[in-house]
């Protein structure tokens, strides 16, 4: 099965009030994990990479290794290019083969942010690739990008609706409380700012900062709107931790088939997890 557009996907999620992961990969075997896992729950799925990541492993090897695995996985998948603030980055991407990019101009003013983000539409739009735009200043750390938690700002819901009328972006990440990372104390989710925005804007939402939201609280932000659900950190530390505890309490086993294989298994029942909260396993036979 070829790469998806996020649009048709995004759009069918909201439609059918289910959620569509985007995980963040950060090396080749992740992607293979992460959508060995979707495939075995049938599971329609995003994967996305930061700029840091398309630097250290290259825009094109990515591509290629995503659309060598969808041909052997054969489930709905996307390839999304996370926080880019580099028109030249986001071009590079395209020509690469993702399917979907992010323009972050959310640092700028609106009429900035207005002006960069319909410079991207207007190019990727022409290529069949999804765009998605934020709004609002989402706190936390997202490579380079980072955002003070006193700096973060809620999207309003009358700008939203202005903003996607302005720009014809087709998804939207408006700020809501959520934080980039782990949180060192509970999420402040604004439901009801979520729902105006939903009843104002026609296009998908986007929930940023979605690792360690208590479960019922990702459900509800689903059923209220946000059709893609991004997780990094945690699937990442799951990985990781793995890793760690292997060599804590195995010190003397070096093989990497042995610390790894766990490194992998960790990290696809953290994958499982986050597929069966949204709410989107089973979907991918939606597409057949």
């Amino acid at each position: 099965m070829p790469l998806l557009s996020t649009t048709p996907m995004l759009e069918a999620a909201k439609k059918e009030k289910y959620g569509i992961v985007a995980f963040n990969v950060h090396s080749f075997d992740s992607i293979y994990w992460v959508l060995e896992t979707a495939a075995e729950l049938k599971s329609p799925v995003i994967l996305q990479t930061t700029v840091g990541t398309v630097q250290s492993l290259g825009a094109k090897a990515i591509a290629d290794t995503v659309k060598a695995a969808a041909d052997q996985y054969q489930i709905p998948i996307g390839l999304h290019l996370d926080h880019c603030t580099d028109f030249d980055v986001i071009l590079t991407c395209i020509r690469a083969g993702y399917t979907s990019v992010m323009i972050d101009a959310s640092m700028h003013s609106y009429e900035e942010n207005v002006r960069r983000t319909k410079e991207v539409v207007d190019l990727a739009l022409k290529v069949g690739v999804n765009v998605e735009a934020e709004l609002g200043k989402v706190g936390g750390v997202e490579d380079d990008i980072v955002v003070d938690e006193k700096d973060a700002q809620k999207a309003i819901p009358s700008e939203c609706r202005q903003f996607v009328e302005e720009t014809s972006v087709p998804t939207l990440a408006p700020a809501i409380g959520t934080a980039h990372g782990i949180y060192k104390g509970v999420p402040d989710i604004d439901f009801d700012r979520i729902e105006q925005i939903a009843a104002l804007v026609d296009v998908p939402l986007v929930l940023h900062g979605g690792s360690a939201v208590p479960d019922e609280d990702v459900k509800r932000c689903v059923a209220l709107g946000m059709a893609k659900v991004n997780v990094s950190t945690e699937l990442k530390n799951a990985y990781s931790e793995a890793i760690r505890d292997h060599f804590s309490n195995e010190p003397e086993s070096l093989d990497p088939r042995m610390y790894l294989q766990k490194a992998k298994q960790a990290a696809k029942d953290m994958v499982t997890s986050k597929i069966k909260i949204v709410g989107s396993e089973g979907k991918a036979l939606l597409y057949q």
